[in-house]
Order: structure tokens, then C-alpha cells, then sequence
């Protein structure tokens, strides 16, 4: 969708300040915060792609006024809610995960890269694609500034549950995702110099180009 959290190319917001020695946490509820959300999906079905989908449903003026994990706690309760978990309990049938466990799975990782057989890639390194110019209603990972703008393939990842699909509750739709080189000057202007950005799109979002 397009909302105030898809902020790319935006101006106007004033100067990146960096704080000198920045703890990881600037409180204790921000840590309890991050051991909830990794918890949370091992007893309730949601994903990352509902999380994202709930932040970017956040009011514009909220949503700037709100803490990073403030954002976090406002999704989630949204996810909560509507899952009936904050009224009604955790879902039959699902197992928490233990605070003293949590550090122990982030460090384990997981790949969510799913089987390649019989998805064939639609485009191969060194083609030139031009990102499609949608504006969906829900959930998206093709920011605003790379609509309509042609790249470069420059890898292709392998297969991976599409995420707008994830998000509307249609099902993972595999396919191919790629990372797309952009010059800076398509997405930016003459003023962007040599810069490039290399975004990583899914095949939904990407055409051949055509020049």
C-alpha cells in the first residue's frame, strides 16, 4: 500500500542524527518487546509478512510520532486481536516458546528459501526489467521510488513465498525472487551521480524491459 512507511526518496524529515555508543535497547520494555516478537509466532500463526502489513496500517500521524518498537507493539497487538489470542487465550494445540529459549533460535537461524522444482525463473543475470508501477491496497515490498524504473539482474536468489500473497491470506505463491541493480539516476535524477541501489523483487513485480 502506499503509506507513510514506504518513505524512500522522501525529504523534508531533516537531519539523520546518530547517537554516539547507542545501546541496543534504549529501555526495557524495547528488549521484552524483541523477546515478544520472537516468541510470539512459535504459539500464534502470523508471519513477518502480517507483521509488516499491521505496521504499515498504522495512522500517518502516528506512525510518525512512534518508536521503532513502539511499531512493533502496536502490530502485534493488532495481529493478537484479531487472532482472538487477547480475549479468548493462546490457540489450542500451539507451544510458547520459553523466554530462556528465545536467544538460543535467534542465534539457530532458519531459512525461509522454499524447493525450486518446477518453478522456473523467468529471467536470468545481466537482463534488463523494469518494475512494474502498482499501487496495491495491501501489503507490498516494491517501494514507491522503483515503480516504473528499469535495473539490472544481478542475482537470483532462489524461491521464496511471495509476500503480497502471504499477506492477503492467499498462500505462499512461490516463485523466484531477484536482486535488482538500479543507477541511481533512474531512481533519482542527474543529482544521484553514480550511485545504485540493488533492491531484492520477486518476479510478480518485475517486466522485460523494453529500452
Amino acid at each position: 500500500m502506499n503509506g507513510m512507511h514506504d518513505m524512500g526518496g522522501m525529504d523534508g524529515f531533516g537531519p539523520i542524527r546518530r547517537e554516539d555508543n547507542e545501546p541496543v535497547f534504549h529501555a526495557d520494555w524495547e528488549r521484552r518487546m524483541f523477546a515478544l516478537a520472537s516468541a510470539i509466532p512459535f504459539a500464534v500463526p502470523m508471519s513477518d509478512d502480517h507483521f509488516r502489513q499491521e505496521i504499515e496500517r498504522v495512522a500517518p500521524a502516528t506512525y510518525l510520532k512512534s518508536d521503532y518498537y513502539e511499531l512493533w507493539y502496536r502490530a502485534h497487538m493488532a495481529l493478537l486481536q484479531q487472532r482472538g489470542v487477547i480475549e479468548h487465550g493462546r490457540p489450542e494445540g500451539t507451544k510458547p516458546l520459553a523466554a530462556e529459549t528465545v536467544m538460543a533460535a535467534i542465534g539457530a537461524g532458519a531459512s525461509t528459501r522454499m524447493p525450486a522444482d518446477g518453478i522456473t525463473a523467468r529471467f536470468a543475470v545481466g537482463d534488463r526489467v523494469t518494475a512494474r508501477n502498482i499501487h496495491p491496497s495491501g501489503h507490498t515490498r516494491l517501494p514507491r521510488y522503483a515503480r516504473g524504473r528499469s535495473g539490472v539482474i544481478d542475482a537470483d536468489r532462489g524461491v521464496f513465498s511471495f509476500a503480497d500473497s502471504n499477506a492477503r491470506g492467499d498462500g505462499p505463491c512461490p516463485q523466484h525472487l531477484y536482486t535488482v541493480a538500479f543507477a541511481g539516476e533512474a531512481l533519482w535524477g542527474e543529482d544521484a551521480g553514480n550511485d545504485t541501489v540493488y533492491l531484492d523483487l520477486w518476479e510478480s513485480y518485475l517486466d522485460p524491459a523494453t529500452r
